[in-house]
């Protein structure tokens, strides 16, 4: 009778972890899944675009990859919330974990649409976020590829 009390108890316990997790965490899953599309999409026009070969199993490989990384973040964003983030009342080092995977993966998908749309400059995003968020400074000239054969 004890191990079905324990085990009721732990089932109990971990569905309401998981439907708390999945609850709080639910808008950021979905922009993550937003960016990831948006970056494999300009990612593979950008690749077509430079005339390089488009292999289904990186690109699959890849993309799941940055699916289990990021909700790899987000496990560790939600960890800080109900830690660190309680104590000040907004969780800072939550949305610290958040904003810089994501503003790292935005800077992917504009370099990505930039490369696909044959632009000589890329936006280095946290020139944005540290500097006087003036986008001539965030903007950078793309070096040309020297590529001796």
């Amino acid at each position: 009778m004890e191990h079905e009390t324990l085990y009721e108890f732990m089932k109990h316990f971990w569905a309401a972890w998981w439907a708390d997790f999945f609850q709080t965490m639910y808008p950021w899953m979905l922009f993550a899944v937003a960016l990831i599309i948006t970056d494999l999409r300009f990612g593979v026009m950008a690749a077509k675009r430079r005339g390089e070969q488009i292999r289904g199993s990186r690109m699959r490989r890849r993309s799941m990859n940055k699916m289990f990384d990021y909700g790899c973040w987000l496990f560790v964003a939600y960890t800080c919330r109900h830690s660190v983030g309680v104590v000040f009342g907004i969780p800072l080092v939550s949305v610290a974990c958040i904003l810089y995977v994501y503003l790292n993966e935005l800077a992917s998908v504009g370099n990505n649409y930039a490369d696909y749309k044959g632009l000589k400059k890329r936006i280095n995003i946290w020139k944005l976020v540290t500097g006087r968020h003036d986008i001539e400074k965030a903007l950078e000239d793309v070096e040309p590829d020297n590529k001796s054969d």
